[in-house]
């Protein structure tokens, strides 16, 4: 398995989904308040199909890399998927579902990476 600096593999998730016209795009840099994980991607899709669009366009992009998702779960349906990259945590979700669960407010203290376009 290839080895991608976290940050590298966050901004190239991160333009995936852009280019996918992710809503509410933030990645967010947990290196210092989190032991399980180094970036957070958070990003909400308009539709459940939106939202899988979103999460192919993401495995696709670190797959040319050779990078894959350690594990994901749950699908476009439920609201909300996660990619584990390890070292970063792709969240794809639902406008709706993403209100709910606020993870922007839970890790209030991490910084926001500052991301091209």
């Amino acid at each position: 398995m290839t080895q991608l600096p976290a940050e590298r593999k966050a901004r190239l998730a991160a333009r995936a989904a852009q280019d996918k016209r992710a809503t509410d795009l933030t990645v967010l840099d947990v290196r210092g308040i989190s032991s399980v994980t180094d970036y957070f991607l958070v990003c909400g899709g308009r539709s459940t199909t939106h939202v899988e669009a979103i999460v192919d366009a993401v495995r696709a992009e670190l797959r040319t890399e050779g990078i894959r998702p350690l594990h994901a779960e749950g699908v476009a349906e439920s609201g909300w998927v996660l990619l584990d990259y390890g070292d970063v945590l792709v969240h794809v979700f639902l406008e709706e579902t993403r209100v709910y669960y606020a993870l922007e407010r839970l890790w209030g203290d991490a910084p926001v990476m500052e991301l091209d376009g």
